[in-house]
């Protein structure tokens, strides 16, 4: 039997020219750092490969080096199809530079893409991204100018307009395990994630393309248990064993045995939150909390929300999820975010979003950047950066009752809070509240065609959307 093991470096060598690249990963969890550091080194040693297709669902990076940002350099990417943004700058400038063209599409729709591809499906059709910046009557998920081709299109099935997303195939897939066995089997044991990477394998296999998983150790051939199997060796074309400095659980924690589900620990060893803007903010959310929700909270201002739940000893009434696939205790945040503490159940990205897409969901938390008097939410797009919308446009979409949470003013905003009133001691200079959004994520009309219930929390004040607009329902004592 002919060696699957090869190194990182040979692994780059394997890419061509012209190539679609598609990589798992969420944020540092699942992503294949050795293999794309090899790649970046080949480029800049030998200006190979050229002009590449990069298609990920979710993002990944730290914001400064690593992921993603490995590949930031002109001539190395051609194209970006990609879900998030904001933690891969190098990419960022790219776009903004007008020197690739770039997508943005919502990470859900991605992740069920990468499935249609591995089914030979024409074309997904769904109605995640109507009325949103991805719609192809607004920018049909186009960043630049130099991103002329239509990838999103309109349809309509009885009666009703819905948006039809074309599959690309897949090249050259970067995934990652823990185990590898000789044949090629792969398990994760000690990932804190699925992902969609069994999904990114077939898509890729069903292309003509190559796997490459990167992992941290081979195991004899037949020896793993085959329900622990995630990816079957026989989707897999090579295996890299990776340096452990490149091979860290997230890009901040090098291994935490309750994110991969081996221990419990106490929850009452998390420091409570303490008393600012944020903790207001976030008290005031979880008010919404019903016994028994099932809840998606975001990235940074929704994270507070679970601090607080679990200060106040609710979090056995609720089940917390997040969209990587997440389900049950309570998720992890920063560099870490992704990762769940005491997880009940981690199953499939692309699987978990059929969930949400299904309205699966009681309540979402999600963060406030920018809104206007529609009721319309921008997180995605903020002149020069490109942050991009993520699970957002999936989340906000199909759950029943939607809370945005972010303080009222940016840049600068400080507040003292005492004897339960609050007291604004300098204004922040950046004014999120504005007459129109510069990029539609979340549309208010759209919303309101689907009965939704929507609040705006802020440390001031609560808005509520109604079909005149937002509504100021609550002001903060002080």
């Amino acid at each position: 039997m002919k060696s699957k093991i090869i190194t990182a470096q040979e692994a780059a060598m394997k890419i061509k020219d012209n190539d679609t690249l598609g990589v798992s990963g969420f944020v540092g969890i699942g992503f294949s750092e050795d293999m794309a550091i090899a790649l970046k080194e080949r480029f800049l040693q030998t200006n190979q490969p050229q002009n590449l297709t990069l298609i990920y669902s979710a993002g990944q990076g730290d914001g400064k080096e690593k992921g993603l940002n490995h590949w930031g350099y002109e001539g190395l990417i051609g194209c970006v199809i990609g879900g998030h943004w904001a933690l891969a700058p190098k990419l960022q400038q790219l776009a903004f530079d007008n020197k690739i063209k770039a997508y943005n599409l919502p990470q859900g729709v991605i992740a069920h893409l990468l499935r249609a591809q591995a089914g030979g499906k024409p074309r997904l059709i769904t109605k995640v991204g109507l009325g949103t910046f991805v719609d192809p009557k607004i920018d049909g998920g186009k960043l630049n100018e130099r991103t002329t081709e239509d990838i999103v299109e309109d349809i309509i099935i009885d009666g009703e307009r819905y948006l039809s997303y074309k599959p690309h195939p897949v090249d050259i897939a970067f995934l990652r395990g823990t185990t590898a066995d000789e044949r090629g089997n792969i398990t994760i044991e000690k990932e804190a994630l699925k992902l969609e990477s069994q999904a990114m394998a077939i898509a890729c296999k069903n292309s003509g393309g190559t796997v490459i998983v990167q992992v941290e150790r081979i195991a004899e051939k037949e020896t793993l248990n085959p329900k622990d199997v995630h990816i079957p060796g026989v989707l897999v074309d090579h295996i890299v064993v990776a340096s452990p400095e490149n091979h860290m659980q997230t890009f901040g924690t090098f291994y935490n045995p309750s994110y991969a589900g081996k221990i419990r620990i106490p929850l009452a060893t998390i420091p409570p939150l303490p008393m600012s803007e944020r903790k207001v903010i976030a008290r005031r959310a979880a008010m919404e909390l019903k016994d028994g929700n099932i809840v998606n909270l975001g990235i940074g201002m929704p994270e507070g929300v679970s601090a607080v739940a679990a200060e106040e000893g609710i979090l056995d009434q609720i089940t917390l999820t997040a969209e990587p696939g997440i389900i049950g205790g309570m998720p992890a945040s920063g560099l870490d975010f992704g990762a769940s503490y005491n997880a009940e159940a981690i199953i499939h990205q692309d699987v978990q979003f059929d969930f949400y897409d299904g309205g699966g969901l009681d309540i979402a938390f999600l963060g406030l950047a920018q809104t206007d008097k529609d009721g319309n939410l921008n997180v995605s797009k903020f002149g020069p950066k490109l942050a991009g919308a993520g699970g957002f446009i999936n989340i906000t979409q199909n759950t029943p009752t939607v809370i945005f949470t972010g303080t009222f003013t940016a840049a600068g905003l400080k507040v003292h809070i005492h004897n339960g009133q609050l007291n604004i001691q300098q204004e922040g200079k950046i004014k999120k509240f504005l007459s129109h959004v510069e990029h539609i994520t979340f549309s208010g009309i759209q919303s309101l065609k689907n009965k939704q219930n929507v609040l705006y929390i802020t440390e001031r004040a609560v808005f509520k959307l109604t079909s005149e607009g937002m509504e100021l329902i609550e002001v903060a004592p002080g």
